[in-house]
């Protein structure tokens, strides 16, 4: 299969096409045929070298920690997956070298979802990471619990929470309820005026 990956840590410049074997599939798992991948911080700090102390590694490396695409094969023990799902997928490893930059890429089936029907490939792909990052930030950081409302500002495209006009009104429609600033932040500090 052809593939991005590096040989050695480093710039851009390590960055290589190569022809590498497809990934086995074992117990748990599912092949999939990447149509999609996206790119974050993460990937070119792995390129760098800034987190092989932190993640164990293997080269050559094959950046990238999410993906979507089409399950070709499925493992022993798979049982929500079949062959021909549209999926997308969180695809970080416990050691990382098999990533999603690459035409297929092995995965845990539940560190994948189907994909939304109204969501092409290139979109699906950049859902993953993001929204993990979100949820570490609510749930786990801010404590945030089911039933509360959450402010959140100087949102990005990137955001979960972030909808151009032509789909702010898909979003809507489908029942999501507009953001709205809950309290002044002199109200939420405690402090008065």
């Amino acid at each position: 299969m052809k593939a991005i990956a590096i040989r050695e840590f480093g710039g851009r410049d390590k960055l290589e096409r190569m022809d590498l074997p497809v990934p086995e599939v074992g117990a748990g798992e599912v092949l999939v045929r990447v149509k999609g991948a996206g790119v974050n911080p993460v990937d070119w700090k792995i390129r760098e070298g800034r987190l092989k102390d932190l993640f164990p590694h293997r080269f050559p490396l094959i950046p990238g920690w999410d993906a979507a695409g089409i399950v070709e094969k499925i493992g022993p023990g798979v049982t929500r997956s079949r062959v021909g799902d549209e999926i997308f997928a969180y695809c970080r490893k416990p050691v990382v070298q098999g990533g999603a930059y690459a035409e297929y890429i092995s995965l845990i089936e539940e560190h994948m979802a189907v994909k939304p029907r109204n969501t092409t490939f290139t979109e699906a792909a950049g859902i993953p990471l993001t929204a993990l990052t979100a949820y570490q930030a609510l749930v786990d950081a801010a404590g945030a619990r089911s039933g509360e409302r959450v402010l959140i500002h100087a949102q990005r495209e990137a955001s979960a929470g972030s909808a151009s006009r032509s789909r702010r009104t898909e979003v809507l429609s489908s029942g999501a309820p507009p953001a709205v600033a809950m309290r002044t932040m002199s109200e939420a500090s405690g402090r008065s005026g």
